[in-house]
């Protein structure tokens, strides 16, 4: 799957960014009982954080690459955690955070970015429950964060 995932990505003019370190106390996944627990991820362009605020300043189209930008981040932090994406069995849950005014309503939308390219990523195996929220701000400014929890196979 590594291999497919990695050509996927390629087609689609992407690439999986650094895994990004803590920028408080928490780790960034905690493995228990067949699951991962990958803490919320921000996303990043340039080396910088995508901020901004849906319904003032950012537009859908920019809210879903931001969300998709998440999305990379947590195949990021799989891969740097579990090695080898293979492992992956499903992509059970995405909570989607979207940093928007009281007055936006599109939070499923914006978060398609992030739900999409899970199935682009992973098939059937990306299809996944999800929560897609507004909320009044997000660490350091972010347009959107995104959680996941992600079973995987038990390592060879």
């Amino acid at each position: 799957m590594t291999d497919r995932i990695d050509r996927t990505l390629q087609e689609l003019g992407l690439e999986l960014p650094q895994a990004a370190a803590p920028v408080a106390a928490y780790v960034p996944v905690v493995e228990a009982g067949g699951l991962l627990h990958i803490s919320g991820q921000l996303p990043f362009r340039d080396g910088a954080v995508v901020t901004g605020r849906l319904g003032d300043d950012v537009s859908l189209e920019a809210g879903q690459d931001a969300a998709q930008r998440c999305a990379l981040m947590l195949v990021a932090q799989i891969k740097a955690h579990i090695g080898n994406l293979e492992r992956v069995v499903r992509i059970v849950k995405l909570g989607v955070f979207v940093n928007s005014t009281p007055d936006f309503i599109d939070q499923p939308k914006v978060a398609n970015g992030a739900s999409e390219l899970m199935v682009k990523l992973f098939g059937d195996a990306g299809r996944h429950a999800r929560s897609a929220v507004g909320v009044a701000v997000l660490p350091l400014g972010a347009a959107v964060e995104v959680d996941a929890i992600v079973e995987v196979a038990p390592a060879l």
